[in-house]
């Protein structure tokens, strides 16, 4: 075989490779990465068969509960066992699991895209042919951001999954109708107690704290409201019920959700302050945010610092993917001297993986000291089970890998492999 001969198997053989990965990176975005289950003695393997289960994806929190299907259980709704997971922790003080990586999963279409065009940069040898194919797709993916994210109704430029994930944290309304103060409530208490590990408080404080996180009383509010000529306020479940009957098409009967959803906050703030809705998906990032912080916990003293954090990494993101890619993509075309941005573009994709186990370990440290001082209970902070299978009182998580993050690391293997096959070959064509 010839040397050019040998060049071009070799250059087929990482574009092959190449190839592969960058259809998986599209995977990677619709299934989920990681999953998380709970169980305890109240909730009998007849009935949750896999515990209370949630499924991490790219872009949100999704129901890892099936539907269950036995001659003595009849389910015509699968349980939202997101909402079940956000009921059981707010009463050590958790917040939901909607206020974790808000901001990854608002650009995840965008990082993912990113590293695709990394991916397609280095299995282009040529640099000539690199640089024009990379600024070409890094103007779209940055013409898609920016609409999405700073124009008016963009967030209908969002995946639906994104959106849906959205109208799933704010809990289906069930805390408005006090459904999240089950009899577990009573369970929970029994397996703190015996289990000695948090101190629990008055009942009267117990009581002080659910009114202040908005569990109580919330009808009235919404009641006097309407009633001092605020008509569009209505209660979460109402929003639902009107928006899922209107006949528009899911991620249209979603956006609307958000839509009154917004208008409702905003009417219960003085009009100075209240803002206009704009649609756009920065401003549902950062309004979802806080409304997801205080679902549960409404302390405006711990919770605007967050938001202005969260603004700050939503900006810094925005920008960073505007800036970052095009100096990237110019220094790794620029040849001899530049190689080392070059390797970049092959191993950027390459540590998804190892990227994706820090954030989500970072995000579950962060929930485990973070808990509010409203919660019914008090828990010493703690670090949450990142892999197999942990222990909270009679609770037990179990905590492990999905199908997406197996795709990371066959992604991860690919261009591995890529890389050393480009190494080699550049090896062999500077000695020859």
């Amino acid at each position: 075989m010839t040397d050019l001969a040998a060049q071009k198997k070799r250059n087929a053989v990482v574009a092959i490779l190449g190839g592969i990965a960058m259809a998986l990176l599209v995977a990677i975005y619709f299934l989920p990465a990681w999953w998380v289950s709970l169980t305890a003695p109240q909730y009998p393997k007849t009935a949750f068969p896999e515990g209370i289960r949630i499924h991490f994806h790219m872009n949100g929190v999704f129901n890892g509960c099936p539907k269950v299907k036995k001659k003595e259980i009849t389910e015509d709704v699968v349980l939202d066992c997101v909402h079940e997971m956000d009921a059981i922790n707010h009463f050590v003080g958790m917040y939901p699991t909607g206020a974790g990586g808000v901001v990854e999963k608002a650009f995840s279409p965008f990082l993912l895209i990113f590293l695709g065009l990394c991916i397609l940069g280095f299995i282009i040898p040529n640099p000539k042919v690199r640089l024009p194919v990379l600024l070409i797709g890094w103007a779209a993916m940055v013409g898609w951001m920016y609409m999405t994210m700073m124009t008016e109704g963009g967030i209908k430029y969002q995946p639906a999954s994104y959106i849906k994930s959205l109208v799933t944290a704010l809990g289906e309304g069930k805390e408005e109708a006090g459904e999240a103060l089950s009899p577990i409530i009573e369970k929970l208490q029994k397996s703190l107690e015996k289990s000695g590990e948090s101190s629990l408080v008055k009942t009267e404080e117990v009581r002080s704290n659910l009114e202040k996180s908005g569990q109580k009383g919330l009808s009235d509010i919404i009641a006097k409201l309407n009633k001092g000529g605020s008509g569009h306020v209505k209660t979460l479940k109402q929003i639902l019920a009107e928006a899922r009957a209107s006949g528009a098409d899911e991620k249209a009967s979603n956006i609307e959700i958000l839509h009154q959803a917004f208008l409702t906050t905003q009417s219960r703030l003085p009009e100075e302050k209240r803002q206009k809705w704009t649609g756009s998906g920065m401003q549902v990032l950062l309004w979802h945010y806080h409304k997801t912080l205080a679902r549960w916990f409404n302390n405006p003293a711990r919770i605007n610092p967050l938001v202005a954090k969260m603004r700050i990494a939503a900006w810094a993101v925005f920008w960073g993917l505007i800036i970052i890619p095009p100096v990237l993509f110019v220094l790794a075309s620029l040849g001899s001297g530049f190689n080392f941005f070059y390797w970049l573009l092959g191993i950027i994709p390459a540590i998804l993986p190892v990227a994706f186990v820090i954030e989500y370990s970072s995000w579950l440290y962060w929930f485990g000291h973070s808990m509010s001082s409203m919660g019914a209970f008090s828990l010493k902070p703690f670090m949450p089970t990142v892999f197999g299978q942990g222990k909270v009182a009679q609770f037990y998580t179990h905590s492990y890998p999905h199908i997406g993050f197996g795709l990371m690391v066959v992604v991860a293997i690919l261009m591995l492999l890529a890389v050393l096959i480009r190494r080699k070959q550049i090896k062999e064509a500077a000695a020859a």
